[in-house]
């Protein structure tokens, strides 16, 4: 559900012949926010939300239990790839339109027509964008920082809001909490790097990319990939141990 919609939102914004083409940042930020709360709300009866394996070890470290990571850690990779070939289906023709510079005639079922041969590679960056994150700027160091940064924001603020909720009983509220820090990363931490803040949101749709018949898709990066994972978990981990110092 989280790869669904925050995918979604991407190829909206991204991809030809999508009725919502550059709506902008602030579209992709609320959407993804928005797809965390969605996916938060349906989950957190049956896994606690755990949608994140930054989550899951910040998680981890401040309850001291590992026992359930590697099964959370298998499940979230495997639903974050199965929600990127959802994002596929849905807009097919979209990537089709996109990747062979074709302009789509009609409504549904209708042909398409190919408008030139020469723009075909144009769109293979924009297209992997919708799959997985990238850097506006190139510096490792930078790139990794911002990741880390990000994502223990996220996460300090997942891990203090089980105390806000003793207090004040935000219950399901957390979900809609969590949505906004999200948007309130994208909008203020995500123009370095996308913001990945989540290694399987980047990882499992970076897979799909590179596996999908999806015509002059040009590579699916992968000298980065490492950053969006890396990075988030480090972040994940440094609050889990900030928590135990400052709020345990």
């Amino acid at each position: 559900m989280l790869i669904l919609l925050g995918g979604g939102v991407c190829a909206a914004v991204t991809l030809k012949a999508s009725k919502a083409r550059n709506a902008g940042w602030v579209a992709i930020a609320f959407g993804w926010g928005f797809a965390v709360m969605t996916a938060a709300y349906i989950s957190g009866p049956l896994s606690g939300a755990h949608l994140n394996p930054a989550v899951t070890v910040g998680i981890a470290i401040k309850d001291g239990d590992w026992s359930n990571t590697p099964t959370y850690f298998a499940g979230q990779l495997l639903g974050a790839m199965i929600g990127a070939v959802l994002v596929w289906i849905a807009y097919y023709g979209q990537f089709q339109a996109h990747l062979t510079d074709r302009e789509i005639v009609g409504g549904p079922g209708a042909q398409d027509t190919a408008k030139s041969v020469e723009a075909q590679e144009k769109g293979a960056g924009p297209v992997l964008g919708v799959f997985s994150t990238g850097p506006e700027i190139r510096h490792t160091v930078q790139n990794l920082a911002t990741e880390i940064i990000g994502t223990f924001v996220l996460l300090l603020a997942i891990l203090t809001q089980g105390l806000n909720d003793e207090g004040n009983g935000l219950g399901i509220l957390g979900a809609l909490i969590t949505g906004f820090v999200v948007v309130s990363i994208g909008l203020s931490l995500g123009g370095p790097t996308g913001y990945a803040i989540n290694p399987v949101r980047d990882l499992g749709p970076r897979i799909v990319h590179a596996l999908l018949p999806l015509p002059n898709k040009g590579g699916s990066d992968w000298s980065y990939a490492w950053i969006p994972v890396v990075g988030p978990l480090i972040g994940g981990a440094i609050a889990g141990g900030v928590y135990n110092v400052a709020f345990a």
